[in-house]
């Protein structure tokens, strides 16, 4: 699991504020108040947060302003995961294992794993050993950290470089967040059906 910034072309971020109340069916589809852009050190920008399998085809794809962090939005990323399962049945939502780095450390990311039950592989950062050892047997254990395992954390950076490739999720021109995350969404089916 990770997240990249895309910017937004000038001419994508020109959007007015929605008007008055919404009729139910169009709810539905209503967009956010920013519509998923947000001021970022680079300039305008949307974040996409992206968890994929192990061969980097992605499984869910939660769009957020590109100043949000990457640990709140972890659980969201968490609950979208659906794999279907082959010949019926419910759709796998635990995976054996979540690859992250330093910016998905927090210990509700980690009781949340725990309490699913999925392992994390998730390193400490030198900020939350600190202090931990600072607090001496109050400060709990160490977390547990597969290194080999996170060897493999390559595979989202990878999936994101795939992404990339198509100009207009690089550089985001729609206006709509909606049209955006269909964009994203119609080149992971192409990822896909490439595999």
């Amino acid at each position: 699991m990770d997240s990249t910034i895309n910017r937004a072309h000038q001419h994508g971020t020109n959007l007015p504020a929605p008007q008055g109340e919404l009729p139910n069916y169009k709810k539905l589809f209503a967009e956010p108040p920013d519509h998923a852009i947000g001021r970022s050190r680079g300039g305008l920008g949307t974040k996409i947060h992206h968890a994929c399998d192990g061969k980097g085809r992605p499984l869910a794809m939660i769009l957020g302003p590109g100043q949000g962090g990457d640990s709140p939005m972890f659980p969201v990323v968490m609950e979208a995961v659906r794999v279907p399962r082959l010949g019926g049945g419910r759709a796998r939502t635990r995976p054996d294992a979540v690859m992250g780095d330093k910016a998905y450390s927090s210990r509700a990311n980690r009781s949340l794993l725990r309490e699913r039950g999925i392992k994390a592989v998730i390193p400490e950062p030198s900020d939350q050993i600190g202090h931990r050892k600072r607090r001496g047997s109050r400060g709990g254990r160490p977390v547990n950290f597969d290194s080999e395992t996170y060897k493999g954390r390559n595979t989202v950076e990878r999936s994101f470089s795939l992404f990339k490739q198509w100009r207009s999720i690089a550089t985001r021109y729609d206006k709509p967040a909606l049209t955006y995350r269909a964009g994203v969404v119609l080149y992971a089916v192409a990822i896909w059906l490439r595999q």
